[in-house]
């Protein structure tokens, strides 16, 4: 599975979000995202395998950590499409600037 695939899941972004804060156990992810551990355990798994998190143990726990490089990957990849959205978005607000306005007198 790529990364792109990885991430499209939407409970492994919210994993990906939880560790950009910085070190978390499984437990503690299981009680901030209100996911069962064989389910968190799942996605951790598949997120290390992809390369998008580290992990390191302490006795019975096991840290997760976000590995940002292969995110860094990905955000080079959509750099040229930011851009394509940032034009369209000037190009709606120009079409809006054009627009006549209305107050809030001509229309009660």
């Amino acid at each position: 599975m790529n990364v792109f695939e990885v991430v499209a899941e939407p409970r492994r972004r919210q994993i990906l979000d939880e560790l950009r804060a910085g070190e978390r156990s499984v437990g503690d992810l299981v009680d901030t995202l209100g996911m069962t551990q064989p389910a968190v355990s799942k996605h951790l798994r598949t997120l290390r395998t992809a390369g998008l998190v580290d992990v390191r143990p302490d006795g019975r726990l096991r840290w997760y950590r976000l590995r940002p490089r292969p995110l860094a990957e990905l955000d080079a990849w959509l750099l040229p499409y930011r851009a394509a959205w940032a034009d369209a978005f000037d190009a709606l607000a120009e079409h809006l600037d054009a627009l006549p306005s209305h107050t809030s007198e001509e229309h009660p």
